[in-house]
């Protein structure tokens, strides 16, 4: 069964949203950080020369996951839609991926409970391994792979 061909553009976007509040948060972070002065604006030339506060870390650490596994995300729904496999499995495999990343933005960003976070973290990639797998069957399957 296939969904409309352009309908992965919105979990897409569910997470360059999630992307951009982790950035909003992240700088709101800094900028409290040195205000308040746990840290100095020069250590953000180089990240050195103090011990970022955990606020910051935290942030500044989740800010840069959204741009490791995510891409796989993004290929695989690109790929989805170029190869005309946008199917209803896939819109539903890929919201659940957003809301796996979500539960781990806000636990790894809130309290940062490590058997929490592990747990949200594993799910999101089996949710992603589940995409690939249902995109390579779907264009083996579909005459055209």
């Amino acid at each position: 069964m296939t969904a409309s061909p352009h309908a992965l553009v919105y979990p897409m976007f569910a997470m360059v949203l999630l992307t951009i509040y982790v950035l909003v948060r992240l700088f709101r972070s800094r900028v409290g950080a040195v205000k308040s002065g746990q840290l100095a604006a020069s250590y953000f030339r180089l990240y050195q020369g103090a011990v970022e506060p955990e606020s910051t870390a935290k942030n500044s650490r989740h800010f840069s996951n959204l741009f490791e596994a995510p891409t796989l995300f993004y290929a695989v729904c690109i790929a989805a839609m170029v190869t005309q496999q946008a199917s209803v499995s896939m819109l539903v495999l890929a919201w659940a991926y957003v809301a796996a990343r979500i539960v781990h933005a806000a636990i790894h960003m809130g309290p940062n409970r490590l058997r929490h976070r592990i747990r949200a973290y594993f799910i999101s990639w089996l949710v992603l391994g589940a995409m690939w797998v249902n995109l390579v069957i779907a264009v083996a399957t579909s005459g055209h792979g």
